[in-house]
């Protein structure tokens, strides 16, 4: 699915400034050949967003009682999550209420939802902030049951955690001052300083497609901004999904580049001694069919893309899920 970003709003503006003109960028997944446009700025708790949470499938007790992991989960009442409060559009806190919304966190609280049943969103999960340095450790040491943060699935990473998914499918995009008029794709990336955050996929992808580059590594998406936002990075190179979020909420930076020039996979994280897995892709099953997974990204990415949802990625489709 291809999304039109064009200069509808000021923080749309934002992203659209290229002289008078519009660019193109490839949204996160889907063949889609229409071309939707931005005009929103993201999810907003309250009585739309948790019905769709709480009108999504329940798992049958048989079901919850012959897998280990969901069985300990329902006895504790709530899904330890590990993720962010602070990702626009995936996973971001209501100031006011405290609730957790966006396209991660409602997966997360569907989840929750489908092993307990119940229905208060606010008490189905319980956050721990984690960063790409920690998502691992957190899991092997059951400090959280699972990991939705953006977390794309690699077999490096498979060999530490369980993966279940994609459930979304992404790419690496270039974030730069909304002045810059000097780069334009990842080849003028070179002889450049850019930003990523460490331990992240994109950190790859720099250094093998723009091998010339000065490579800055932080550990969280907001030092990443604020270097391209000082003038410490010429460019923050991350998931597209995280970028837009990010720009849709800094009116100083853009997205340059058009189409992601990788391919990023998303997957809940998970501990590679439980029986988590097979039970958390039955889960993406049923939403995938029953149409919730929709509804939430019409909910939440679907707020700043119009047009339909993407069809969503094949369970299994990957190298590492």
């Amino acid at each position: 699915m291809a999304l039109l970003i064009s200069g509808r709003g000021r923080r749309a503006v934002a992203l659209a400034t290229v002289a008078a003109a519009s660019i193109t960028v490839l949204a996160a997944c889907g063949n889609s050949s229409d071309a939707p446009s931005i005009d929103g700025i993201g999810a907003k708790a309250g009585a739309s967003y948790d019905k769709i949470i709480t009108s999504a499938p329940v798992a049958s007790a048989a079901d919850v009682d012959q897998n280990a992991w969901a069985k300990k989960i329902k006895a504790q009442g709530y899904l330890k999550v590990g993720g962010t409060d602070s990702g626009p559009l995936f996973s971001i806190k209501d100031i006011n209420t405290g609730e957790l919304t966006g396209f991660d966190a409602g997966l997360s609280q569907m989840l929750a939802h489908y092993i307990t049943g119940k229905d208060d969103v606010k008490a189905l999960t319980q956050l721990t902030i984690t960063s790409v340095d920690t998502r691992e450790t957190m899991l092997q040491n059951n400090t959280v049951d699972a990991v939705f943060a953006t977390y794309s699935i690699t077999p490096e990473r498979a060999q530490k955690v369980d993966f279940a998914g994609p459930y979304y499918q992404s790419g690496d995009a270039i974030m730069v001052q909304k002045d810059n008029t000097s780069i334009k794709g990842v080849d003028d990336l070179n002889g450049k300083t850019v930003a990523t955050e460490s331990s992240s996929t994109a950190a790859l992808a720099v250094k093998k497609l723009a091998p010339k580059a000065k490579v800055l590594l932080f550990k969280e998406d907001q030092q990443c901004v604020a270097a391209v936002q000082q003038g410490r990075a010429d460019a923050y190179v991350l998931d597209q999904g995280i970028l837009l979020g990010d720009a849709l909420s800094n009116d100083s930076v853009k997205l340059v580049g058009g189409d992601p020039f990788t391919v990023d996979p998303y997957g809940v994280g998970l501990n590679k001694d439980t029986d988590a897995k097979p039970f958390v892709n039955a889960f993406l099953k049923k939403i995938y069919a029953s149409g919730d997974w929709a509804k939430l990204w019409k909910a939440t990415i679907g707020t700043v893309v119009s047009g339909d949802a993407p069809k969503p990625p094949t369970i299994g489709s990957v190298p590492g899920s």
